[in-house]
């Protein structure tokens, strides 16, 4: 069953620009924000690092406990910007899925003020969606480190790390190695599989619990189609942020020499910002080039699957009836579910 994505492309896509646009401003405000709560432990290191040079001492960079203060603003800095992430994925994942139901429906335009008061209704749940879709993902990146620095650190019976200039054993490469990333690898495929959860939550009402494994239960019906439309997306979303730090370059010449103005020649502040701010910028720039492609894929996915399972369970006027009455009102089922 395809769905005409016509009436509602050019309203999701305007309400993806306005997100951009907001998480672009929160953005640099937190990134900002974080230089200035660090800007006295940037002294400290430029102080410390003078001190030395004064004296032909050797020194190195961040000692003497200069780094403290930089950890611990990280320490605040990056649940910030995970939250940040959160909001805007729940936010356009949302918004698609019921910009989909609203055209399989066929009720005409949409515009941006009514996707908006739709989507809003439900993002508490689909933020505790993803929230989870995330947890799973993370846990399964944390296990590929977990055994990744345990092979390293000797306590993988019969696994000893490879020495500076010695040759791999073939117990390491397999377990410090292939074992890895192997497991990291799955942590994008359960991506995919889980990634209809917010549809789920949204457009069906039902728990963020159960969305989750009604997103599992959906894509084992097109395990090979989820898996190649999930490396797609992958692939842009890698290829978008490569070219997006690349071309952030000039940018970045010309930030580093306002903030050498502005810090007062401190390069070692100038050199984190010099570092980071190609990755802010590509990152920033992923919900405007990338989520459109993911999202509306992801809404339409979820919407065929639906179709199909609703489909086959009225032959025997089961999940038919039932899928029939959720198509009502604003696309959302009125109480049904969890």
């Amino acid at each position: 069953m395809g769905i005409d994505v016509r009436p509602y492309r050019g309203t999701v896509y305007r309400l993806t620009l306005w997100v951009s646009l907001v998480t672009a401003v929160l953005g640099l405000a937190v990134l900002a924000g974080a230089f200035a709560a660090a800007w006295d432990g940037f002294e400290s290191v430029r102080r410390y690092a003078d001190r030395n040079i004064a004296n032909e001492d050797s020194y190195a960079a961040y000692a003497d406990g200069g780094l403290d203060p930089l950890v611990r603003v990280g320490a605040v800095v990056m649940p910030v910007v995970f939250v940040l992430a959160l909001l805007v994925v729940s936010v356009l994942h949302s918004a698609y899925a019921v910009g989909a139901s609203h055209a399989r429906r066929g009720d005409g335009p949409l515009s941006v003020g009514a996707l908006w008061r739709r989507t809003r209704k439900r993002l508490p749940a689909a933020v505790v969606a993803n929230l989870l879709t995330g947890i799973v993902m993370c846990a399964v990146v944390l296990a590929g480190l977990v055994l990744f620095d345990l092979a390293n650190r000797r306590r993988v019976p019969g696994v000893e790390p490879t020495g500076i200039g010695e040759t791999a054993t073939w117990q390491y490469a397999v377990v410090g190695w292939v074992l890895p990333i192997v497991i990291w690898c799955l942590g994008p495929v359960l991506w995919f599989r889980l990634s209809g959860a917010t549809a789920e939550t949204v457009l069906e009402r039902r728990n963020p619990f159960v969305s989750v494994w009604r997103s599992w239960v959906l894509t084992r019906r097109a395990r090979w189609r989820t898996l190649g439309f999930g490396v797609v997306c992958c692939a842009a979303a890698v290829l978008v942020f490569v070219l997006a730090r690349y071309a952030a370059g000039p940018l970045t010449h010309y930030t580093g020499l306002g903030m050498l103005w502005l810090s007062d020649d401190n390069v070692w502040m100038t050199g984190v910002l010099v570092k980071v701010l190609p990755t802010v910028v590509a990152l920033l720039l992923l919900p405007p080039l990338v989520m459109p492609l993911v999202c509306a894929g992801v809404a339409r996915l979820h919407g065929e699957l639906r179709a199909g399972e609703e489909a086959e369970g009225g032959a025997d006027g089961s999940v038919g009836s039932v899928g029939s009455a959720a198509r009502s009102g604003d696309g959302v089922r009125p109480s049904t579910g969890p």
